[in-house]
């Protein structure tokens, strides 16, 4: 989702992480309670523009998930812990894992009063995957049977309708894969698969500007650049019913605006705090401060349509990987709130391993080695682009350093001014050498970093990495018999990786952030997002 996020995409990492602060936003606190009106009842975030409209099939990366979660839910979602609760979906059986029955809870509405049925889920989820619609996760509706007649790899589509979704009655339908997928259950919990109500159809263009959800908030004001706020939905049947009045979405130019913000009382939760606060961070919140490692990894991405590394060995890149002191960055630019990489997933998704690579190891003298063995780094320079609004110029200055002292090859930031204008260089195949990608999980299994970063057709591969073995890999991982069975297969995946280096895994992330007095039962799930149905004001 991830997120990665969320959601998908994270905005910041750094000694500060996460935080995902676009640009825009006021240094002082612009619609903060003490002088801007936060209503009664309302909880604050720092959370930043998102990058497109608000729609579920359009939204990858954490500053849009944040809002996309509040305002829709799906068929099922992940508990602190990461296990599957049930949220629109009273039950989901397979016998085989490629036919799947869903069976909705009855009553549940839009929040225009509409209900919500299994037409509601088909209409959207064959919109999505159209190819017609340039919706950027429609890759994840391709385990469904019809996927290639609604987005074909060339030319218009055959249908507007997937062959394997077909309605039973208003609230049973069943979802018929190409081929059985033992984890596609883990799948529905990402907020793409969200239904939509009929009048989403009439003008989906305004309708992301002032959409209609079926979540536990509905939608209330867009200001573009400094705020988005929801009110909570009284007539929400989840398990993740609004404890609060609703929701204000806050975006700073700084994590350190946020954090005065936090500190001053105009904002209750920042979600990371900046390397300027950090050391002082847990004594000014005290029992507020909150720290704790999720699912998420930070790597370092090269663009493989670029001069620079179209075609590159990947020796190289290994070299480049072990040119990296990942001990020394993590423990001092990164204050110690990062964990090395030791593998391509992090620690709290099923499957995860330590590959135990030298590659992942820093060696200055068989980083050299390789780098000539591989033909060296055309034109011994390139750069890594980062948002500059999330914290990341000091750790990517010092991996700059670390590579140009092991190695020799010259390497600096290529800044972007927001993480919104950092994702659609990505998009648009603009980057000119590597970008540092800052990937949270989606649902709790190592297929989410693994296949919707690294297969030659998901959405989220913009370093547009393509390597038929790893696909064929994929593929058969995709066929296990069983859960168990498909995450062992993607461990050997993972092993793959190692030789052919799509990217280069930095570190794992950690929450270092917190929240004010004026709040409180402020926790985090199991990919970093804090869970803001259950925050409560006093």
């Amino acid at each position: 989702m991830r997120g990665a996020k969320s959601a998908k995409w994270v905005a910041g990492a750094a000694v500060i992480a996460l935080a995902a602060t676009a640009c825009g936003g006021s240094d002082n606190g612009d619609g903060g309670k003490k002088n801007s009106g936060q209503p009664a009842g309302y909880v604050s975030i720092d959370v930043g523009e998102p990058q497109k409209p608000l729609m579920p099939a359009d939204t990858n990366e954490s500053n849009g998930a944040y809002v996309i979660r509040s305002l829709f839910s799906q068929l099922l979602g992940f508990d602190s812990k990461g296990e599957i609760i049930f949220l629109n979906a009273e039950s989901l059986e397979t016998e085989d894992s490629k036919t799947w029955t869903v069976k909705l809870k009855k009553g549940w509405k839009f929040h225009n009063g509409e209900d919500v049925t299994a037409q509601s889920y088909i209409d959207a989820w064959n919109w999505y995957a159209n190819v017609k619609n340039k919706q950027q996760n429609a890759f994840w509706f391709s385990d469904i049977k019809g996927y290639a007649d609604v987005h074909p790899d060339k030319g218009e589509p055959k249908s507007d309708k997937m062959s394997g979704l077909t309605a039973v009655d208003d609230t049973t339908f069943t979802i018929e894969l190409s081929e059985r997928v033992p984890y596609f259950n883990y799948k529905l919990g990402y907020s793409t698969f969200a239904p939509l109500p009929k009048v989403f159809y009439d003008d989906p263009a305004a309708f992301g500007k002032k959409p209609i959800g079926n979540g536990p908030y509905e939608f209330e004001k867009w200001d573009h650049k400094k705020l988005i706020q929801v009110k909570a939905y009284d007539a929400y049947q989840g398990p993740n019913k609004a404890a609060n009045k609703g929701l204000q979405f806050k975006n700073y130019s700084t994590v350190e605006a946020a954090y005065s913000d936090l500190i001053s009382g105009n904002l209750d939760i920042v979600r990371q705090v900046g390397p300027r606060d950090l050391p002082k961070y847990k004594t000014d919140l005290g029992d507020g401060a909150i720290s704790q490692p999720y699912a998420a990894i930070q790597t370092l991405v090269p663009a493989f349509y670029t001069k620079t590394f179209k075609d590159i060995d990947p020796k190289v890149l290994q070299g480049l990987s072990m040119a990296v002191d990942r001990d020394t960055i993590t423990k001092t630019v990164l204050n110690g709130t990062r964990t090395p990489a030791t593998s391509f997933t992090p620690p709290q998704v099923k499957g995860n391993q330590t590959l135990d690579s030298d590659f992942l190891k820093y060696d200055p003298a068989k980083a050299k080695e390789l780098i000539k063995a591989g033909g060296g780094v055309p034109g011994n320079k390139f750069t890594i682009q980062y948002n500059s609004d999330g914290g990341h110029k000091e750790w990517v200055t010092a991996v700059c350093e670390s590579i140009r002292n092991a190695t020799g090859v010259d390497c600096t930031g290529d800044p972007k001014p927001d993480f919104p204008t950092d994702l659609e260089a990505r998009d648009n195949n603009e980057v000119k050498g590597m970008y540092r990608g800052g990937w949270v999980a989606d649902y709790p299994v190592n297929v989410n970093f693994l296949k919707e970063l690294y297969h030659s057709k998901a959405e989220s591969n913009n370093g547009r990495f393509a390597d038929k073995e790893i696909d064929a890999l994929m593929a058969k991982g995709d066929k296990a018999e069983s859960l168990e069975e498909s995450v062992a297969a993607y461990q050997e995946v993972e092993k793959a990786l190692v030789e052919k280096m799509p990217s280069i895994p930095l570190w794992y992330y950690a929450i270092n952030g917190g929240h004010g007095k004026s709040v409180s039962n402020v926790k985090v799930d199991f990919h970093g997002d804090f869970e803001l149905t259950n925050v409560t004001t006093k």
